[in-house]
C-alpha cells in the first residue's frame, strides 16, 4: 500500500505500547469509564470528556447530535462537536446496558489488536438512542475511548406505531381506496420509486404518522424485480437483507431469488397498507421556496392528472441513474442484437449461438453463467481487474451477528459502529489475509485462466469499492467455477475498438464473434432521474448523492442532499432497513419542529 494516502492508525498493542490486557474485568472496566464519562456530560465538561478519548479518536453520530449522519475524528473535532451541539441535544440518562448481547465484551480483532466493546443507553430532549464504545489500553491500566457511536433509536413524543402502540383497526376497504387515492388530503411526502428502497422508507414513514404516498411507473409492484434477467438472486444472505417490520419466512433459503423477493415486496406493501401509485408519473414539479413546499403534477395511471401539494420528495429509483452503454463505433453494421444487462431477460432463446458480455461485475458474471447454462458459447470482456470474493467469505466480511440468533436492528446498529476510516484499516487487513486463505483456490484458479483480480480500492475489499464506486466487484455465486473450468471464456488486455459485422473488434487486432452482446456496464449518476422530475436548476444544487464524503458518510444518501424537501433513498436491503429510519426521523422531526437545519451547524 505505498499509494495508501490515509493517515489514520489502528490502536495495535505496539503503538499502544501494552501487553494483551485478557484478565481485566469488562464490566468494571466499561462502569468506570462510562461513570466518568457520564459525570463530565452532566457538567458539559468538554475538557474531561475529551481526555477519555485517544488523541486520534472517533465519534461517529447518526442523527442523536447532528440530526445527521457524521464522524469526528480526533480530539479537535470532537471538541467542536461538544461544543455545537452538548447542550443543545441535552443528553442525559446514560445507563451501561447488560443484556447478554449488549453486555461489555474483550475482542481480540487481530493478535495485536485488542478493544473492549460496550454499549449503553442514552436519553436526548427529543429522543432516546443507543451507543456503543470501543476501549482500548494504555499504559497504568488505563482506557481510553478509541471510538463512540452514538446513534438515535426513536423519537419520545413520535415512537413508531407498532406493538402496544399499534393502530386497534385497521382501515375498511372503502377507508383504504380514500387513503390510497388521497381523496381528502394531500400526502406529506411523495417517494418516487417502489423498489425496496422506496417501499422500506415509506414503511418507517406510515408508523411515524407521516401520509406518505409511493409513485411508480410500472404496472406492478413485482415488476421492479421480476423485469430483471430470470436467473437473479440476492448476493446477501436473507440475515443481511431482512425488512423491516416484517421478517422474511424461515424457510426460505440463504439467498432469495429475485421472482421471490418481488412477490414479498408486492405483499410488504399490501401487508403494511402502503400508499402506492402504479403506473403513474410526475410530469411536472416545482419549489416554492418560500413556504418550503413541492407542487407536483402526477399522471395518475393514464387515467387522470393529479396535483399535489407536499413537504418532502424522496428519489428512490435504484443505484444509479440510466443504463450506461459506451458508444462503440460500427454498432450499425453488426448482425446481431445489442442490448444493456437490465434487458436482458435470458439466454434461452440462444442456445447453440455465441455471445459477449461485456463488464464483469455481478450482473455480468449472472448473465455469462445463465448463458452457458443454456448452451450458449460465452465470452466474458474484462476491460479491468475485479474484485472477487466468495459468498462464504463475504459472511464474514458482513459480521457474524446478521444469523437467525441474533436481533435484526442489533446487528445493523453493530454494524455502522465503527467510522468507515477504521473499517478501511481493518479491511486492509482482512482482504489480503481471505485471498491468500479462504478464498485462495478460487483466485488462483481464476488467475490461469486469464481473469484479472485485484484487492479493491487501497486493499480494503468490496465495501470500499460499494461505497465508494458503487461496483467493480463480484460476490462469487458460482460463475467463478465456470471460468476456471473454461465454460465461460475470457478476453482482456485491448481496449474495445468497434463492432464488426459479426462481432466485435480490438486494439490488438483480435476479433471476438458474437450473436448477441450485452453491456453489463452499469448505470449513470443517480441523479438522472431527479433531474429529469427537478429540473436543471434544483440538480445543479446537489453535489453529490452517491460516494463518501471527506467523513467517510455517505454524500448524500439517507441525509440532507443540498436541498431543502429533497432527499435520496439508496442502497442495498441492508441498508435500506437501517437507513430508512433516520431518514423517517429527520423528516418527522422537521415536521413537528423539532428539527430546523438551519440550528444545527457544527
Amino acid at each position: 500500500m505505498a499509494t495508501d494516502p490515509f493517515p489514520q492508525r489502528l490502536p495495535t498493542l505496539d503503538r499502544l505500547g501494552v501487553t494483551d490486557p485478557s484478565d481485566v474485568s469488562s464490566s468494571e472496566v466499561a462502569t468506570e469509564w462510562l461513570d466518568v464519562f457520564s459525570a463530565a456530560i452532566t457538567q458539559s465538561d468538554a475538557a474531561a470528556i475529551l481526555d477519555l478519548f485517544l488523541e486520534d479518536g472517533f465519534w461517529k453520530d447518526v442523527i442523536a447530535l447532528t440530526w445527521d449522519l457524521r464522524t469526528f475524528e480526533g480530539r479537535k473535532d470532537i471538541r467542536r462537536l461538544l461544543d455545537a451541539r452538548l447542550i443543545a441535544t441535552g443528553l442525559h440518562e446514560l445507563c451501561l446496558l447488560q443484556e447478554p448481547l449488549k453486555k461489555p465484551v474483550l475482542q481480540k480483532v487481530y493478535e495485536d489488536l485488542v478493544w473492549l466493546r460496550f454499549c449503553f443507553g442514552f436519553s436526548t430532549k427529543h429522543g432516546k438512542g443507543t451507543a456503543v464504545v470501543y476501549l482500548v489500553p494504555l499504559p497504568g491500566s488505563k482506557w481510553k475511548a478509541y471510538s463512540l457511536l452514538t446513534c438515535l433509536d426513536l423519537l419520545t413524543d413520535f415512537p413508531h406505531k407498532i406493538s402496544p402502540l399499534r393502530n386497534d383497526r385497521s382501515s375498511l376497504e372503502e377507508e383504504r381506496r380514500e387513503e390510497i387515492e388521497f381523496l381528502n388530503n394531500d400526502p406529506t411526502v411523495i417517494i418516487i420509486g417502489a423498489g425496496h428502497t422506496g417501499l422500506e422508507t415509506a414503511a418507517r414513514l406510515k408508523y411515524m404518522g407521516i401520509p406518505t404516498l409511493i409513485i411508480d411507473k410500472k404496472s406492478q409492484l413485482r415488476r421492479q424485480w421480476r423485469d430483471r434477467y430470470k436467473t437473479l438472486c440476492l448476493h446477501h444472505s436473507i440475515w443481511y437483507s431482512q425488512t423491516p417490520y416484517l421478517n422474511f419466512p424461515p424457510t426460505w433459503p440463504v439467498y432469495i431469488p429475485a421472482p421471490k423477493l418481488a412477490d414479498w415486496l408486492e405483499g410488504y406493501a399490501s401487508f403494511l397498507e402502503l400508499d402506492v401509485w402504479t403506473s403513474s408519473t410526475i410530469t411536472k414539479t416545482s419549489w416554492n421556496d418560500s413556504t418550503k413546499t413541492w407542487t407536483v403534477e402526477v399522471n395518475h395511471g393514464g387515467k387522470c392528472n393529479r396535483i399535489l401539494t407536499v413537504k418532502h420528495l424522496v428519489v428512490a429509483t435504484g443505484s444509479g441513474g440510466r443504463p450506461r452503454v459506451p458508444d462503440i463505433p460500427g454498432k450499425e453494421s453488426f448482425k446481431g442484437s445489442v442490448l444493456h444487462s437490465s434487458e436482458f431477460k435470458s439466454g434461452a432463446n440462444n442456445t447453440g449461438k455465441k455471445a459477449i458480455v461485456v463488464g464483469c461485475g455481478n450482473s455480468a458474471h449472472d448473465i455469462a453463467q445463465d448463458f452457458y447454462r443454456h448452451g450458449v458459447d460465452v465470452t466474458m470482456y474484462q476491460r479491468s481487474s475485479t474484485f472477487v470474493i466468495s459468498v462464504e467469505s463475504m459472511k464474514a466480511v458482513l459480521g457474524a451477528a446478521y444469523r437467525d440468533d441474533f436481533p435484526t436492528e442489533l446487528a445493523d446498529t453493530y454494524s455502522t459502529s465503527l467510522p468507515w476510516a477504521v473499517v478501511r484499516r481493518l479491511h486492509q487487513r482482512m482482504t489480503p489475509m481471505v485471498a491468500e486463505t479462504a478464498d485462495k483456490t478460487i483466485l488462483d484458479g481464476l488467475a490461469k485462466a486469464g481473469f484479472k483480480t485485484n484487492l479493491g480500492l487501497h486493499e480494503a475489499g468490496i465495501m470500499s469499492l460499494y461505497l465508494e464506486r458503487g461496483g467493480g466487484y463480484y460476490i462469487d455465486t458460482g460463475a467463478s467455477k465456470s471460468i476456471i473450468d473454461g465454460h465461460i471464456k475470457i478476453k482482456n488486455g485491448s481496449a474495445i475498438d468497434s463492432f464488426t459485422e459479426n462481432g466485435l473488434r480490438f486494439a490488438d487486432g483480435t476479433e471476438l464473434q458474437g450473436d448477441v452482446v450485452v453491456f453489463a456496464t452499469g448505470y449513470g449518476d443517480i441523479r438522472d432521474f431527479m433531474r429529469d422530475v427537478c429540473g436543471d436548476e434544483i440538480a445543479s444544487k446537489i453535489p453529490k448523492v452517491w460516494g463518501l464524503d471527506e467523513e467517510g458518510q455517505t454524500a448524500g444518501v439517507w441525509r440532507y442532499c443540498g436541498h431543502d424537501g429533497l432527499w435520496f433513498a439508496n442502497g442495498n436491503l441492508a441498508l435500506a432497513r437501517f437507513h430508512s429510519l433516520h431518514l423517517a426521523m429527520q423528516i418527522k422531526a422537521i415536521e413537528e419542529s423539532i428539527l430546523n437545519k438551519a440550528d444545527v451547524v457544527v
